[in-house]
């Protein structure tokens, strides 16, 4: 949209429920950022600062310009603003269905991950609880893929899927092709600092897609990747950038991705 955007009216509090958490006792990550980006028009880039509590209300309420804040009590738990660097709905390659069906697994975090409970990538969450996008590299192409096809429980009350839900599945395979695409030490995990999604058009329950992810930059601590939901034809419905910073490998209820 053009022109000067605000906020629209906020919900006094946030409460995320435990069926959408990462790491043991908190949210997760993508999650989180796609419930606070509903409050803004357009693309809206999301700053994790704390991992997100699971339910406890959370106070939503404006920094005072166009954009927001989440906090828990005092602590401030994410930032939110219009996008000013909003990726766009190209993408550096594509992976067929059978390619994504081929690599789904083969990622090295899921020979040991560190989060099994994770609601978008954790093996141990069943078929129409969690997600089950489990991303893995794409032989020869810089490219990490996962097929998915949402379950009717995550939909609007039609057949379209609420938009957080996008946010999430865009989280988890960006951050396993960060990690995987540098060498990074069996002591190093990685933790979501920012997110930016792009969403054009928002998937239906049932149908048939491609997750996709890949590496864009690796600058110190600071790792950049992107990801993106491909529907039928290879049209792309959703576009995420995110940013990672690496962290000492952490105990449980941390909110990083482990790296092996």
């Amino acid at each position: 949209m053009a022109g000067q955007q605000s906020p629209r009216a906020a919900a006094p509090t946030l409460t995320v429920p435990s069926r959408f958490r990462g790491p043991a006792g908190s949210a997760n990550g993508g999650y989180v950022c796609g419930r606070i980006a509903e409050y803004l028009d357009g693309p809206v880039t999301v700053t994790l600062r704390r991992p997100p509590p699971l339910d406890t209300p959370m106070t939503v309420e404006s920094d005072g310009g166009d954009g927001l804040r989440l906090r828990h009590g005092s602590t401030l738990v994410a930032e939110a603003a219009q996008a000013h660097n909003s990726p766009t709905l190209r993408v550096p390659d594509t992976a067929s269905m059978a390619e994504a069906r081929a690599a789904e697994g083969r990622a090295a975090y899921f020979q040991d991950p560190l989060y099994p409970d994770c609601f978008v990538c954790g093996t141990g969450r069943q078929p129409g609880d969690g997600l089950r996008v489990f991303a893995g590299p794409v032989p020869g192409r810089g490219l990490w893929a996962a097929p998915w096809t949402p379950d009717a429980s995550l939909a609007n009350g039609s057949r379209r899927l609420r938009p957080e839900i996008v946010w999430a599945v865009l989280d988890c395979p960006s951050g396993i092709a960060a990690a995987e695409a540098v060498d990074l030490s069996e002591n190093t995990a990685i933790l979501l600092g920012r997110m930016t999604v792009l969403l054009a058009e928002v998937p239906a329950v049932g149908e048939r897609y491609r997750v996709i992810a890949w590496p864009i930059a690796h600058d110190d601590r600071k790792l950049t990747a992107g990801s993106a939901l491909l529907g039928p034809g290879d049209g792309v419905l959703a576009v995420a950038e995110t940013v990672w910073l690496t962290v000492p490998r952490p105990a449980a209820g941390v909110a990083a991705k482990g790296t092996r």
